[in-house]
């Protein structure tokens, strides 16, 4: 079974479209951050993880028949922390 692939910032699941991995500074594909999150090398935007958590609640929600925004929150909070762009964020809960 292929291992799913996810943002390593907002947790979007990327398998099988590469069409969402984001670009290096040289414009080669990075297949750790999507498009929305990573741009020629560089974050699009400085936030931090739980604006990220926030950003992302009604996205999950709208892609999740049934699921609340709290329990898109805690399914996040509980997610982030092992994304690569968050595990060193120190003041985050």
């Amino acid at each position: 079974m292929e291992k799913m692939i996810f943002c390593q910032s907002c947790g979007m699941p990327m398998n099988g479209n590469e069409n969402l991995f984001a670009t290096n500074a040289d414009g080669s594909k990075n297949e750790d951050y999507c498009i929305y999150c990573y741009k020629d090398g560089a974050f699009t935007a400085d936030i931090t993880m739980n604006e990220m958590i926030e950003f992302c609640v009604p996205h999950v929600v709208k892609n999740n028949t049934g699921m609340t925004e709290e329990e898109a929150r805690q399914m996040m909070q509980a997610f982030f922390p092992e994304l690569k762009r968050w595990e060193n964020e120190s003041n985050s809960k």
